[in-house]
């Protein structure tokens, strides 16, 4: 029988203080709505400081090979899922089974946020990398990594769409800097 786990509880106090982004009432922190950059995203609801846990990024825990074999979130976009790799790269957390908000998080070149994952339990939250304003859009960089050399074909499957002055063009993370733009050569003039 295949593994199958799915996180749905917060240990420490501020993990339980994130988690006031799902409650209902006064305690809210974030909310999902349409988002500008790409379908649903996720916003502040109030300023957050710089460093605090905003959510976990839960679902059900599944292999790589499971992962493989399950259906894009979008018939439409096919590279479309929920996936996020943990550990050492065998396990993936599904958020379309029991996900939370976190999955709406989109990605961004220059993030307000990160994805931090604890070494022993393999969880991951999701933090603010600076003070976020009330009605901010949340997102970090996915920095997706595929075995395949990065042709433009390929980068266009995964589109940045964050519109950061330095966007990659690209969700994928860098290779050695093979990913990054080729400078124009100034012509000297004569």
């Amino acid at each position: 029988m295949a593994e199958k786990q799915v996180y749905r509880h917060m240990d420490s106090p501020d993990q339980q203080k994130g988690a006031r982004a799902n409650s209902k009432g006064n305690g809210r922190r974030i909310q999902v709505r349409r988002s500008g950059v790409h379908g649903r995203g996720v916003f502040a609801l109030q300023d957050i400081a710089e460093g605090e846990t905003l959510i976990e990024y839960v679902g059900e825990i599944i292999s790589w090979k499971q992962a493989d074999k399950r259906q894009s979130s979008d018939p439409d976009d096919p590279n479309h899922t929920f996936f996020f790799s943990i550990g050492d790269g065998k396990k993936v957390i599904d958020a379309n089974v029991g996900g939370n908000a976190s999955r709406w998080i989109n990605h961004s070149c220059k993030p307000n946020c990160e994805a931090d994952e604890d070494d022993d339990t393999h969880r991951v939250f999701v933090k603010a990398l600076r003070n976020i304003k009330a009605g901010e859009e949340l997102n970090y960089d996915y920095g997706l990594v595929i075995d395949e050399k990065y042709t433009e074909k390929l980068k266009a499957q995964y589109l940045c769409l964050c519109g950061a002055k330095k966007c990659r063009g690209t969700m994928l993370a860098p290779k050695d800097g093979s990913d990054e733009p080729k400078k124009k050569k100034k012509k000297k003039k004569k």
